[in-house]
């Protein structure tokens, strides 16, 4: 059973599953540190300084200046101002996945078509082989 499992992780989909999880886990950080720390201010500025991480609902129908006074109070809340965050997380993730893919798309080899190996009767417009003398079809004969 060891034995199996080992032939399992090691197939080249899994490993490079695990790597992409890993990666995009980091990665992940990387932008949400982005959104709170240096997106959010300057949206917030340029908004009226409003703070996202502050804006929520209580629901108890009372008024809080902050989450953490609401939170301390044990008042349930809706965070709207997290979720909104969250969504230009995403947003910004999305696109630099985005990004990513097609950047590698263009670097991506093409291959080259396959040479033919047919060419087209004149006479009957069937395909045939390219050192054929005579077309299998009309019985044309070929030249060139």
């Amino acid at each position: 059973m060891f034995k199996e499992f080992k032939e399992f992780i090691m197939r080249g989909n899994v490993l490079d599953l695990a790597v992409g999880i890993i990666i995009g886990a980091a990665f992940g950080k990387i932008v949400s540190s982005f959104v709170s720390d240096i997106l959010t201010p300057v949206l917030s500025l340029a908004l009226g300084k409003v703070d996202f991480s502050n804006l929520f609902f209580a629901l108890n129908g009372e008024t809080y200046t902050t989450l953490e006074e609401a939170k301390k109070a044990g008042v349930s809340t809706l965070n709207y101002g997290l979720f909104i965050n969250m969504v230009i997380d995403f947003v910004i993730v999305a696109f630099a996945i985005f990004m990513i893919v097609r950047m590698a798309n263009k670097l991506k080899k093409t291959e080259a078509p396959p040479p033919p190996n047919t060419k087209e009767c004149p006479e009957c417009l069937s395909a045939i082989p390219l050192k054929a003398r005579k077309c299998a079809h009309c019985a044309s004969v070929q030249t060139a």
